[in-house]
């Protein structure tokens, strides 16, 4: 039996804000790809992924997020990682994700890195 998983967006300003929900492994990946592609075509680059209520991700589900960061912060953006579960904030760890993403608690704590630094330091 197939994992449902959704991908629900809201915004804070001018900050999108995309909460996945269930499992993200290589049959739903495409759908949150595509919720990153409508926002990079829209001209949004400031970007927060909320994992609060994502149960799973497989690999295809990390390369979702390594496939568009460059392009991101190539356009000016960033993209910030928040309310991870502690499973899955294990795998992202591991994999050393924390190195390359802002991983923080909260929503309302990702959307303060985009007001407070105004560049990533490198």
């Amino acid at each position: 039996m197939p994992h449902p998983f959704k991908v629900h967006r809201t915004a804070e300003g001018d900050v999108s804000v995309l909460h996945l929900e269930g499992f993200l492994d290589a049959h739903t990946a495409p759908i949150f790809e595509q919720a990153i592609q409508a926002e990079l075509d829209a001209q949004h680059v400031r970007l927060v992924v909320s994992g609060e209520k994502l149960t799973y991700i497989s690999s295809a589900g990390l390369g979702v997020f390594m496939g568009f960061i460059e392009q991101i912060r190539e356009q000016g953006g960033d993209l910030k990682i928040c309310g991870l579960t502690a499973k899955v904030r294990q795998i992202f760890e591991i994999l050393g994700f924390q190195a390359i993403y802002d991983m923080v608690d909260s929503v309302p704590d990702a959307v303060q890195r985009f007001t407070s630094v105004p560049t990533r330091e490198a």
